[in-house]
């Protein structure tokens, strides 16, 4: 896991936490490009909507 998502938190379920939200944005990702829906996500503090065609398990959240 990238550095970036490293959870600094001493609980166990919080230093799982980032990867959790990584799988359920890919997992999202993966239904909008079955069901040609569009993704609506945050990025430089924009509101940006996005149809989704392919998902990739090195998608960089943190640097889009």
């Amino acid at each position: 896991m990238n550095r970036d998502l490293e959870s600094k938190l001493p609980d166990a379920d919080m230093q799982a936490a980032p990867a959790a939200l990584l799988r359920a944005s890919l997992r999202a990702r993966e239904i909008a490009r079955q069901t040609n829906t569009a993704i609506v996500f945050v990025r430089d503090g924009k509101l940006v909507e996005e149809i989704a065609t392919v998902v990739d398990p090195e998608f960089p959240i943190h640097d889009r």
